[in-house]
């Protein structure tokens, strides 16, 4: 099903279907511990297998370790699939985050990321946020040097501007950014235009906010019903338009919608209903 977004290549070496799943939402409330229906959670990651999905991200604060150790115990050993990962954010308690991008920090979650998901090579590994107590020089050092040592194959960065970018890019190849992109929150507009100028993969987090943009008569709404779909499914379908390195990952801890999700890869949007959405968005 979701072949019908297309695929992008990582780094001309991976190749993914554009629109894949992100596994933070397979774990407790405020991402913290266990699913309440751990059963449920792997139906969930076989389902999105079965449509299509090749692109699977997870982080080590999910959780924390509970996405990893899900996805380890549910698709290990991954024929076929691209499992992303990211370190660098620790988890004092439910809905809390701190940064913490120490090499030695870095070093130690990439090596615990390794023995969860049961591999010797994680495919993309993703410097979760910059650490304004860390030199970011520093912190994406230590993924390059992780990459030498034969640990991590790809590298990825979140949470960026486009100085973040840059600099990494002055120290190693880098495939994908990862930062909060979608129909109410285009903040990040410049760091993916620089993503599409350089061909590198843009994976934005909390895509299918739409805001009053899908309340009925608002733009979503109309397009929706022109394509028998929901106003998150057309959310999805814009993101894909945007722009040819989208790679938008939603994410969900129940099958039904996770199936919803995946349609959206069906809908195409013409020129003309893109850009009213944008202009309503604006």
């Amino acid at each position: 099903m979701v072949e019908a977004a297309g695929t992008f290549e990582l780094g001309g070496e991976l190749t993914v279907n554009r629109l894949g799943f992100g596994a933070m939402r397979i774990t407790g409330e405020g991402i913290w511990g266990e699913p309440p229906d751990r059963e449920e959670a792997g139906r969930v990651l076989h389902r999105a297998v079965e449509l299509g999905v090749n692109f699977i991200d997870t982080a080590d604060s999910y959780g924390p370790e509970v996405s990893e150790n899900l996805i380890a115990e549910a698709l290990h050993p991954y024929d076929g699939l691209v499992v992303a990962t990211k370190g660098g954010l620790e988890r004092p308690g439910p809905g809390e985050w701190t940064r913490n991008g120490r090499p030695e920090h870095l070093r130690a979650a990439c090596e615990a990321s390794l023995r969860r998901l049961r591999v010797d090579r994680i495919d993309l590994y993703q410097l979760h946020a910059p650490d304004d107590k860390v030199p970011y020089e520093e912190s994406v050092g230590t993924l390059a040097d992780l990459r030498d040592e034969g640990k991590i194959r790809l590298i990825g960065v979140s949470n960026v501007t486009t100085g973040h970018l840059e600099t990494a890019l002055s120290i190693v190849p880098v495939v994908t950014v990862q930062n909060r992109f979608n129909l109410t929150d285009r903040n990040a507009e410049d760091v993916l235009d620089l993503c599409t100028e350089r061909g590198i993969g843009f994976i934005p987090w909390f895509p299918l906010a739409t805001g009053k943009l899908a309340e009925p008569g608002g733009v979503l709404d109309e397009a929706a019903k022109r394509h028998d779909a929901t106003p998150s499914q057309i959310a999805l379908a814009w993101l894909l338009a945007r722009s040819p390195v989208m790679l938008p990952i939603p994410g969900t801890g129940s099958v039904e919608h996770l199936e919803e999700n995946c349609a959206a890869a069906q809908i195409e949007l013409d020129a003309d209903e893109v850009e009213r959405i944008e202009a309503a968005a604006s």
